[in-house]
């Protein structure tokens, strides 16, 4: 397709519910009050600065202390806006005063008593409402989309939510400490639903997309589930199978992979796993990589020996062997292997979960009947039970779904004990699930137009912004000194330790603890220890972004919502980054369309990643037909496509860092190679592996950049991973191998570097950023530490509703918003990172349920509140389906196209 790069196929993420769903917690006449009573507020004040110089003048030429008194005590009321106790006096001064002052005198107190009557009545007509809002929140916890999201994402509050409803139906008491903060927490869950884009079960339904000739935005209603069993459960029972030694015995032994002589010495990469937090709704284990020797010993050696003949023993054949080569006893040649395994020279491969298994639990029990002994087979017999729970989960509703989980953590936690645990523990999230919508088209022409254009040129600069980019270029440079240009390593894992060892833990370190600003806001360089000049080049375009920004910033007219990054402000950044030289850079970018009647539409820019598929990998599993008429499904499509991209001369290798075990590394196989990381086993063919050992890095100096070749293949290797993991959590290995790699992050933060304008009652106010018809930045507030209303214990939810209306109209704030939660200790300049940061918190002003939730997210804590616009809008939404509108978002490829 010719359109600037943009790939033809798409991923849709829709909201699950229509945002009309969420309509019915509003409480539009509560709204209409506070306006009209704030407004009155705002015209009394106006009336009590006018009158102020009057009763002061009148106060000073007070003929005795009597009318004095008097004087001031009504220049007091009119000065607090109190409604006086008696009004008679008050106008029989009025009258007595007469002219101007006397007829704003009269008029203050008339609009003072209106404001009293308009207090009074709608405080009863507030809680009415309120009280209706509550009771809507009571029926939309049956919600279908609500409740079967729930049943994973956080099963206490859906175990509750049937007790709290009927407790609600009880009587129409205020609500309960403990009944607020469940109010909270549903509500939580339901605007996450309704009005916000997180795959994650039914919260969220992701559907495939095609650009094509019609706009077709249309949600058809067909929705499938995709259940399978959290990987870390798989993990823990071969931990288990492992840890006992009569059934190791049955286990195949494989050496650690990527292991070599050195000398009178063993060198291997011994792997480590840390578990993941099981109270936690998504964890994971992390691996950790160290270079470790072994001394070569006789028994070592002969062992070495063996494994040469046949990669894969069993563990009591393995010991058997080494008692007849050694001469060792049962006791000895057990303990000796035991040993070797907690050192990671040996492994346990049968039981490990393959990132690329459509079914993992299959996989598992297929892996154990391979063992053929009847403690494997009646272990896969037992998991035919939790097997059948998943088979049966997609078509239950929500009361057979929580029985059917409640019998696959039995059984799981039984089957632990079966296998020896003491004290068996489970992960909170036994499954993830997937929930797919049918097919949507959308017209090309217009995406082209207002995304893949503006999307391109502003690749240009992407590299500013990409938070990998000063590791890789100080890779190149600790390279570059130790082989100078035109330079060759043969010896990459020796290269990964060394520069790990040498410098990059360091780096981190330091990094990590560097401030993002200087004492000014400005930004501050990149530590560049190396002396490089691409990392010199990096703060200049950064710098000049900034400079740029500075300028739109300091002489945007008055009240300037938008503020427009025009082509000469991108090309001069673009201009400072040309020493960093081309590179192959596809992107992926996550996109929101604003319609906007009249006007051309606008495309909200939220997250760009470098590399190729990551807005379809994680959802493989979902659109993988295995049927050979069916074509093979999105994933063939993938790979077909993948292979096209190559380019010239190199071949994609995927790194998948398989050890970090987890549901967001599952994915179908869509490279036709794979690098085998050391410590790590594979399940591709053996022509498409790629071991470590055969791959080394060489600088071309022509492209003044680092190459990673293939003896084997002769060709140019570049690494691809396809999980959905952050980099910087992998394996050092595989992290290391990404930084030759397209793989990045990032995050156009414009106001890096500008310093934010004066406070406003300690709130600070950004405009809209685009380039384009891209936005690049939302309008955003940041409230400081102490600046949101405080609402006193105990007080009245009507004043809650009017304290936050009022701080709202204050700072200009639109109806709906995001808030962000920053600690103060992870808080710099507003536009820096996230460190720390709450996930982002719909926000209603019409719904002083909203506001409650707001007030506890932010009660007792130190931090700064960041409020975004929320763009699009609802009635800027272009996804619809037969219930109403659907907050959405595109995940869109650019890939790189010939000049």
């Amino acid at each position: 397709m010719d359109g600037a790069g943009l790939s033809p196929r798409f991923m849709l993420r829709a909201a699950g519910l229509p945002v009309e769903a969420v309509h019915g917690l509003r409480c539009p006449d509560a709204r209409r009050w506070a306006d009209e009573l704030l407004a009155e507020e705002e015209r009394l004040t106006g009336l009590g600065a006018q009158l102020s110089e009057p009763l002061s003048a009148l106060v000073r030429e007070a003929p005795d202390d009597r009318a004095r008194r008097g004087l001031l005590a009504v220049r007091r009321e009119v000065f607090n806006n109190r409604l006086p106790r008696d009004p008679g006096p008050v106008l029989e001064l009025a009258a007595a005063v007469g002219g101007p002052t006397g007829e704003l005198l009269t008029d203050w107190l008339h609009a003072r008593q209106r404001l009293a009557g308009l207090r009074a009545a709608g405080e009863a007509e507030f809680t009415g409402e309120l009280a209706r809002s509550r009771a809507e929140l009571v029926r939309l916890a049956g919600q279908e989309q609500l409740r079967l999201g729930l049943l994973l994402a956080s099963p206490t509050l859906e175990g509750k939510l049937d007790a709290f409803v009927a407790a609600a139906a009880a009587g129409p008491a205020a609500p309960d400490k403990r009944a607020r903060k469940m109010e909270r927490s549903l509500l939580s869950y339901l605007y996450r639903t309704a009005c916000k884009t997180s795959p994650f079960s039914t919260f969220t339904t992701v559907s495939p997309g095609l650009f094509g000739d019609r706009d077709h935005p249309v949600l058809t209603g067909e929705s499938a589930s995709h259940p399978r069993l959290n990987t870390v459960v798989l993990s823990r029972l071969a931990e288990l199978i492992g840890a006992d030694p009569e059934r190791r015995r049955d286990l195949p032994v494989a050496l650690a992979s990527g292991w070599v002589l050195d000398e009178d010495r063993i060198r291997y990469v011994r792997r480590s796993v840390t578990a993941g937090d099981d109270s936690a709704a998504v964890s994971f284990d992390a691996a950790q990589d160290r270079l470790f020797f072994l001394r070569l010993s006789g028994a070592l050696e002969r062992m070495l020996e063996l494994f040469r003949s046949e990669p894969l023993i069993r563990h009591r054949e393995l010991a058997a062997l080494l008692r007849a080569e050694t001469g060792a006893s049962t006791e000895e040649a057990e303990h000796y292997l035991t040993a070797l395994l907690d050192l990671g020279m040996l492994q346990l491969p049968l039981l490990a979960t393959d990132v690329h298994s459509h079914d993992p639990l299959n996989s598992f029990q297929a892996a154990l009947r391979s063992l053929d002994r009847p403690w494997a087979d009646t272990v896969a017999l037992r998991l035919a039970g939790p097997a059948g729970c998943l088979t049966r989960y997609p078509a239950a509703g929500v009361a057979a779904r929580r029985a059917l989980l409640g019998t696959l953590r039995r059984e799981l936690l039984s089957i632990q004990r079966e296998l020896g645990a003491e004290e068996p523990t489970l992960p909170q999230t036994l499954l993830y699930e997937d929930v797919t919508g049918g097919p949507v088209e959308l017209a090309a022409a217009r995406w082209v137009e207002t995304a893949a254009r503006p999307l391109r040129s502003l690749t240009r600069v992407l590299p500013a912004f990409d938070v990998a980019l000063a590791q890789r270029l100080t890779l190149k440079g600790f390279f570059l000194v130790r082989y100078g240009k035109g330079g060759r390593c043969e010896d990459l894992l020796q290269l990964v330790h060394d520069f790990h060892e040498d410098i990059f833990h360091q780096y981190l370190q330091f990094t990590a603890g560097k401030p993002a600003f200087d004492e000014d806001g400005g930004y501050l360089p990149e530590e560049n220890w190396l002396g490089m000049p691409e990392v010199t080049a990096l703060d200049r375009a950064r710098a000049e972004l900034a400079r740029r920004m500075r300028r739109l910033w300091e002489e945007r007219p008055d009240g300037a919502e938008e503020l427009v990054l025009d082509d000469p402000a991108v090309a001069a950044v673009a201009a400072e980054l040309a020493p960093l030289g081309e590179r192959f850079d596809p992107h992926s970018h996550f996109l929101q369309l604003a319609e906007r009647p009249g006007a051309d539409p606008l495309v909200v820019l939220n997250n760009s990643y470098g590399g190729l598929c990551f807005p379809f990998t994680r959802f493989t599993h979902c659109f993988d037909r295995a049927e050979p008429a069916a074509g093979g499904g999105l994933p063939a499509e993938l790979a077909e496509n993948l292979a096209g991209l190559q380019p010239p001369g190199a071949v994609f290798a995927e790194v998948t860092a398989g050890a970090a075990t987890t549901n967001l590394n599952l994915h179908t196989r869509l490279t036709s190679y794979e690098i085998v990381c050391p410590g790590e086993t594979s399940t591709a063919p053996e022509p498409a592996r790629i071991r470590l050992d055969d791959l080394y890095v060489e600088h071309d100096p022509a492209a003044d950049r680092l190459v990673l070749r293939s003896r084997r293949l002769e060709r140019e290797v570049v690494p691809l991973y396809l999980g959905y993991l952050v980099p910087m959590v992998l394996p050092e290995i595989p992290r290391t191998l990404l930084l030759f790699s397209p793989t990045s992050r990032v995050t156009p933060e414009v106001w890096r570097g500008v310093p934010a304008g004066p406070a406003t009652d300690g709130v600070t106010h950004r405009p809209r950023v685009r380039h384009h018809g891209l936005v690049l930045q939302r309008r955003g507030w940041t409230a400081l530490p102490g600046s949101l209303p405080v609402h006193p214990a105990g007080g009245a939810e009507a004043d809650r509703f009017l304290g936050w209306q009022r701080w709202r109209r204050r700072h200009g704030l639109p109806d709906r918003v995001f808030a962000r939660v920053r600690p103060e200790a992870a808080a710099g300049e507003d536009g820096g990172g996230w460190l720390g940061a709450s996930k982002p918190q719909y926000v209603d002003f019409d719904s002083p349920l909203s506001l409650l939730a707001l007030d506890g997210l932010v009660a007792g804590r130190a931090a700064r509140v960041v409020f975004e616009e929320m763009l699009p809008g609802e009635d800027a939404l272009h996804i619809r389906s037969a219930h109403g509108r659907h907050v959405a978002e595109l995940a869109v490829e650019i890939t790189p196209v010939e000049a």
